[in-house]
This record gives structure tokens, sequence and C-alpha cells, in this order.
């Protein structure tokens, strides 16, 4: 048996399948994608890792036994959570990533050319240093002169923020965390909306990746876009389009202290320069991520 045919033998892969079954979150469906080469498994301090090169969708980063990205539809992913928010600051210069250990989202944070400072606070070392290995392109802003790295809880990190100074906090926060399960749950509660609100500055736009999209589970979502309502007002829920992400459909959460903000409205558009390096964004899909289906408008928004 050849190394890669051992490999194989990987408990989430089966006949050179890889299945993403998850009963707690996506009961009764999975998602399945046929593996041409295990790269890498492991366990680090903090999750199971899982790297393979599958046949149609390049190279899969899976974490816990959920797809986190893949090279061929990743930047769905990272320029809806990363151009939302900045494309609605009208000059975002301070941005806080937490989580996004991959390196997708600070990639487009650093598209903006009015983006002075970019701080990327991931607890998990192990996911840069394979990410930096086996997702060049999108791994390639750890290197930029605007990106800082720092290695500690998000949470842990957050709170010493609080006590900062109105110019040493963040115009634009983004929250690339893991899904609710486990250390990443907090990541879904009030508390944890507070310490993001005390480290934004006072016009300060807030995005979260939600988990759960409307045809999953909408209560949970619906509970979740109320959780926010109570420390940020204006909160609004757009979603995203990712085939390999469970069902297709990624939610986001925007959040701003400013009430008047129109959040569904970009403040800024691509410059000419920034318009090229991006494939999926536009002001126009910025816009249309906001309009939901009747049925679900009516939870949500209520």
């Amino acid at each position: 048996m050849t190394q890669s045919q051992q490999l194989k033998q990987h408990p989430l892969i089966k006949n050179g399948w890889f299945k993403e079954v998850n009963e707690e979150h996506f009961p009764g469906q999975g998602f399945a994608l046929q593996v041409e080469e295990v790269l890498h498994t492991s366990r680090s301090q903090f999750q199971d890792i899982l790297v393979f090169k599958s046949v149609s969708y390049g190279v899969v980063l899976v974490l816990d036994g959920i797809i986190q990205c893949t090279e061929r539809d990743e930047f769905a992913y990272q320029e809806m959570i990363a151009h939302v928010p900045l494309y609605l600051h009208n000059e975002p210069k301070r941005v806080l990533v937490v989580g996004g250990g991959d390196g997708g989202v600070i990639r487009e944070v650093v598209k903006h050319q009015c983006v002075e400072r970019a701080t990327l606070v991931e607890i998990d070392k192990t996911v840069i240093e394979l990410s930096k290995k086996y997702l060049p392109e999108m791994s390639v802003a750890f290197h930029h002169n605007k990106v800082e790295v720092v290695l500690c809880d998000g949470f842990q990190y957050l709170q010493e923020m609080a006590v900062k100074q109105e110019d040493q906090k963040y115009d634009v926060i983004i929250t690339d965390s893991s899904d609710p399960d486990g250390p990443a749950e907090a990541f879904f509660q009030e508390g944890y909306f507070q310490l993001l609100r005390g480290a934004l500055k006072d016009n300060g736009i807030l995005i979260a990746q939600a988990s759960e999209n409307v045809w999953l589970d909408l209560k949970y979502l619906t509970q979740l876009v109320h959780t926010a309502k109570t420390v940020f007002p204006n909160t609004k829920y757009c979603y995203t389009m990712v085939p390999t992400y469970t069902s297709g459909q990624l939610g986001l959460i925007v959040c701003s202290k400013d009430e008047s903000l129109d959040l569904t409205v970009p403040t800024r558009q691509p410059t000419p320069e920034e318009q090229d390096q991006i494939r999926y964004y536009n002001s126009s899909i910025h816009s249309a991520a906001f309009v939901l289906p009747t049925w679900a408008n009516k939870l949500i928004n209520k």
C-alpha cells in the first residue's frame, strides 16, 4: 500500500471520498468531495486538522471535520466578510481580524489602500503554518508590511482592548471564527458582542460569520441576530454563496454603533486598482446580499 493509500484511511475519508457530516448542526444531510491526495493530518493543541487535494476544488482545509476553505471557492467568503464592512466605512485605517488563520481575510483587507494596519488574532499557530505551506495564494498577506499577527485567544485580546483609548481601537472588526462547537461557542454569545463593541471606535463596523443560514437552522439564526441587536441595535443579516459550505450558503451578521447608517448600501466604491483584485464583491451584490426570502425575512427582521 502506498503512502497516499495509507493516508486515505483517515476516518473522514472512505473509498476515496471525504464526507462532512455533523448531525448537531446539519441534521439529515452531508457534503462530500472526492479526494485526490491527502497532504496533511494531525492534531494541534486546539483541533483536528486535515488538508487534502480534492479532484475538483483544489486544496481543502478541514478543522474538526468541517470544511473551512477550498482553493476554488474561498474568495466568495473571504471577499464578502472583508469588503462588506470595509466599504461601509468612510476611511478604515485600523482593522482587526479575529480568527482567520488561513490568511484569506487579511489578504482582502490589505487590498484597501486606506488601511494602515491589519491585526490578525489567531489562537492556533499550526493553522497559519499549514496555510503558508499548502494554501499560498490565501496566506500571501502574512508577510505584508501592514499585517501584524498576534498569537493568543481572541477573548483575551478583546478584554485588553476594552481599556484602550479611542484612537487605539478599531475602525472595522471581522470575526472569522469556527462554527459554534466547543470553545468557539462563546463567539456567538452576548458577552462576546459586548467585548467587540468595546474594541470598536464610535463609527466602527463589525461583521461576524453566523455559521448558520436560513436553510439550516432559522430559529438559531434568528436568536443570534436578536443577541447581536441587544448590543448593536443597528444589526443586519446578509449572506454569501459558497458551494462547499453545507447547503451552499453562509450567513454574516453586520453591526454598527451608528443607528443611522444604512448597512445595505456601501459608503465607498472600490477604486479601479482595488476592483481589479476583487472577483466576487461589488456594490450591487453588497446590497443584494441583504435581501432575504419572504419567510426568512419575517423572522430575522421582525
